[in-house]
């Protein structure tokens, strides 16, 4: 479906379009590309020193599809109240580095089977040279594929999961978060899945939340919640996961049945395919480890004033 004007000024009409939508819900909480001229996609932080900011960017209309073909001049971006000049823009599909955190507690037993599907449907949206790293959780976070370009490792290792124990959930995100430092590519993601909120970590709610915040990492969640007689820790999961995920540019996505799970995972892994990345030097280069807000405009006629971009909310400045 083809949007049908664009200001001529702006980009070619032929350019910009809707992607076809994935059949996915609408999450009740939903929070979120490329740079072809950053030495092989290999992207500088979002966070290390300030020196060059990168903004991944996902553009959509009111059903969730995905807008594709714009160019730099759509786009206007502000620090703070500043606006920025967009140094460097891409659209193009880039390798992401991806680690993929799946809750195995004992919970998980009659939902497996989705969550197996889940995972290759996320796979096989993904862009090819993108990386994956697997991370399962129960009483205890275990990695049980290091980085590789085979998702056929993925899925061999999920055939033999066995569901048991409790949910160390922000254990889990903690190594997932540190383990992204091995990452090769500067764009980094997490989809993290679990059917329920935390009630087994010795990390502790602030202590990830800030670490999730600090990084430059986008996280994605999808929880699967018993609403019928949901724990204490159940109650709070949807909460918990969109707090995580919706500062660093991801999304949280709260499902009502395991088999939503499928449609949902391959909808996050076109997301991460058809964001656009802006790049800027901040005007204020200050290194005072504060927390700096981050706006994104779009630029377009009247008309397409239905379109909404995502991007994350902010950085952190390093310090000296």
């Amino acid at each position: 479906m083809f949007l049908s004007r664009i200001l001529p000024a702006q980009t070619s009409i032929n350019d910009v379009h809707v992607e076809p939508r994935e059949v996915v819900p609408s999450p009740p909480s939903a929070a979120a590309g490329s740079i072809s001229s950053l030495d092989d996609a290999r992207l500088p932080t979002i966070k290390t020193d300030v020196k060059l900011v990168l903004v991944p960017v996902t553009v959509t209309d009111p059903n969730e599809r995905f807008v594709t073909g714009l160019s730099r001049d759509n786009f206007q971006l502000f620090e703070g109240k500043t606006p920025q000049a967009i140094q460097h823009f891409s659209r193009e599909d880039v390798p992401v580095s991806i680690g993929i955190i799946l809750d195995v507690s004992g919970s998980m037993g009659d939902k497996l089977e989705r969550l197996r599907e889940a995972v290759n449907q996320f796979c096989e949206a993904a862009n090819p040279e993108d990386e994956f790293f697997l991370l399962t959780f129960s009483d205890q976070p275990r990695l049980a594929v290091d980085f590789t370009t085979s998702t056929a490792e993925i899925e061999k290792e999920l055939v033999f999961t066995q569901p048991k124990g409790r949910t160390s959930l922000l254990d889990a995100l903690q190594m997932a978060l540190h383990k992204m430092k091995d990452a090769h590519y500067g764009k980094k993601a997490l989809l993290v899945i679990s059917d329920g909120g935390d009630n087994h970590s010795r990390y502790s709610e602030r202590d990830v939340k800030g670490l999730a915040r600090e990084s430059d990492v986008m996280i994605y969640s999808i929880g699967l919640f018993d609403r019928s007689m949901p724990t204490p820790e159940e109650m709070l999961g949807p909460q918990l996961l969109t707090e995580v995920s919706e500062p660093t540019g991801g999304r949280a996505y709260t499902l009502g049945s395991p088999k939503e799970l499928p449609a949902v995972a391959r909808h996050i892994g076109l997301e991460l395919r058809t964001q656009y990345v802006l790049a800027y030097r901040p005007n204020d280069s200050v290194h005072d480890g504060k927390w700096r807000k981050i706006k994104v405009k779009l630029m377009l006629p009247r008309k397409f004033a239905f379109l909404r971009a995502h991007a994350k909310p902010g950085y952190y400045a390093a310090f000296r």
